[in-house]
């Protein structure tokens, strides 16, 4: 009896709930039963996408076993609306393939994705429905309003890059040096007379000579380094080196005793001139110098060194004939600082004698000036007189600052190497600027440059990967830098950012005064926007500033 009273139970519930929706039309009628919510409720434009998900909730025994539920999400924006695709649901009786939804009740979510026009910074994203029953179609009363938006803060990225400039080795004070030597007999610091009269000596003087004549020329100091050959104890060619030192400095004075020279004279001894010996011996065409070679490689210890090569009998007295007289010496080295043009005398050669200038000072005098005539000049002088890569990298990058774009294209393809940083960069922001965002991020990627990392944050921000990009931009004290912060809600890091005044950084700091509900500095900052009319007009639609508004 109670299995049966149980059972005719189950069956009057049934049949009262089919009863409520016994016709789809119902559906239609009860809309209000339905609830429906959606992430995110304002809607964001990410990589110039918008993406939402819905979830529709349905009361048990709303929907009705043989109807199907036809979902239309559409992004209702000024200018227009695009709908995205049907989405579907069916009762438990239906055999189709759609998502059940059972009498007892239940819930569907979808995902939608609309492509970004402009205009959709203010839409907002609603649900058209209605019931099918076999061939007839009922219409919901109104569609659901889900999500306002789209928030396109992203959009403020800069997109211009960071060019970078390759660097000059222009020196303010040239080192040079001038050297002559006099040579010594076997054990003897006696200085010959003949050693102060030949030729080369006569050239050393004559260089001292015009030394003191020339206005950017001054020796700042000698050096005198004695040497004994590498042949005989030790001890001997210290003591041999020493004196030798002292007899090359009494000869220097007399060298430059009607040139006196007003500079430090260093002198330095060198027991055994293994160094010079391997040289002169590596530069000779000696029979079995390769051998003498490996026996100054493989053996550290002068003595071992020695008697190896005395051991080469045939060999050492080669030796002995043409290579050790010439280590019996003393070098006189003069230190020599040439005072290169300064930074006023660059300047005014631009118009007075340009032709003189070399390829550094071509590149570092274009740092000098501000206007970018002269500094395209410089570059490309620099490019086409001394073939210089960085000519051209540098004329492409203050091209690209000037937006000639034509320009800078030109100067790239002349550049030789290049598998180079920069020109990596440099070919990147071209990329950037021609909105050709794979090759941009190619280039950039090739690059070692910290330019190349803060450009390619900018392409991280336009495919909405910001934690990435606010990371690459930390230092770099730029707008984008402060735009990742804000996309990242690290609000305090951008406001540190923001120091510059212009309409974009006002803008940014209007944004961030009303994500803190600070409504009196987002009237202050909007009032900074409005000397450009784009940026005006965008804030009057700008869902970051809805509260503002109202």
């Amino acid at each position: 009896m109670k299995k049966n009273l149980l059972k005719v139970l189950a069956v009057a519930i049934i049949g009262i709930s089919i009863a409520s929706c016994s016709n789809p039309s119902k559906m239609a009628k009860d809309a209000q039963l339905v609830t429906v919510e959606s992430v995110p409720q304002i809607l964001e434009v990410v990589a110039d996408e918008i993406t939402a998900t819905y979830t529709m909730n349905f009361p048990e025994g709303y929907f009705h076993p043989k109807a199907v539920l036809e979902v239309i999400p559409v992004l209702v924006y000024q200018g227009g609306e695009v709908a995205a695709p049907t989405f579907k649901l069916q009762g438990e009786k239906i055999t189709d393939n759609y998502k059940p939804i059972y009498l007892s009740g239940g819930s569907a979510s979808n995902t939608v994705k609309f492509a970004y026009k402009p205009g959709m910074e203010k839409s907002h994203l609603e649900l058209r429905v209605a019931v099918w029953n076999k061939l007839k179609k009922y219409d919901f009363p109104a569609p659901y309003k889900l999500a306002d938006g789209a928030n396109i803060t992203y959009k403020l990225v800069g997109t211009s890059g960071v060019t970078a400039i390759a660097p000059n080795n222009y020196k303010k004070v040239i080192q040079e040096q001038k050297e002559t030597q006099i040579l010594y007999t076997i054990n003897s610091p006696v200085v010959r007379r003949k050693e102060l009269t030949k030729s080369e000596i006569k050239e050393f003087q004559e260089f001292l000579a015009q030394i003191e004549k020339d206005e950017r020329r001054q020796v700042k100091s000698t050096d005198i380094v004695a040497y004994a050959s590498p042949d005989g104890p030790t001890t001997l060619n210290s003591k041999l080196s020493s004196k030798r030192g002292e007899t090359a400095k009494s000869a220097f004075d007399k060298i430059t005793k009607d040139v006196p020279v007003e500079a430090p004279i260093n002198v330095k001894t060198i027991a055994e001139d293994w160094e010079g010996f391997q040289e002169l011996v590596a530069a000779s065409n000696i029979q079995d110098k390769e051998l003498i070679l490996r026996v100054l490689s493989m053996y550290s210890d002068p003595a071992v060194r020695e008697r190896e090569i005395k051991n080469m009998s045939m060999v050492f007295k080669t030796l002995a004939d043409k290579i050790l007289p010439e280590l019996r010496r003393a070098r006189m080295i003069a230190n020599v600082d040439y005072t290169n043009y300064n930074d006023k005398e660059l300047v005014a050669l631009i118009s007075s004698n340009v032709e003189i200038m070399d390829e550094e000072a071509l590149l570092y005098t274009a740092t000098l000036v501000e206007d970018y005539e002269t500094k395209a000049m410089l570059y490309k002088k620099a490019g086409d007189k001394f073939e210089s890569d960085r000519g051209y990298l540098n004329l492409a990058a203050v091209a690209l600052g000037e937006k000639n774009l034509g320009e800078a294209k030109t100067a790239l393809s002349k550049v030789k190497d290049k598998n180079c940083p920069y020109y990596y960069n440099n070919a990147g922001v071209v990329a950037l600027h021609e909105e050709n965002y794979p090759t941009a991020s190619q280039m950039f990627a090739k690059s070692s440059l910290k330019e190349a990392e803060y450009n390619s944050a900018i392409i991280d921000i336009l495919n909405g990967n910001y934690k990435i990009a606010s990371t690459k931009l930390v230092g770099s004290g730029k707008g984008n830098e402060a735009l990742a912060y804000i996309l990242t809600n690290q609000l305090d890091k951008a406001s540190k950012v923001l120091k510059h005044e212009c309409p974009r950084a006002s803008y940014m700091r209007a944004i961030i005064a009303a994500r803190q509900g600070r409504m009196s500095e987002v009237a202050k900052q909007l009032q900074g926007v409005y000397a450009d009319p784009e940026l005006k007009a965008r804030s009057e639609n700008d869902i970051e500033f809805a509260k503002f508004r109202e």
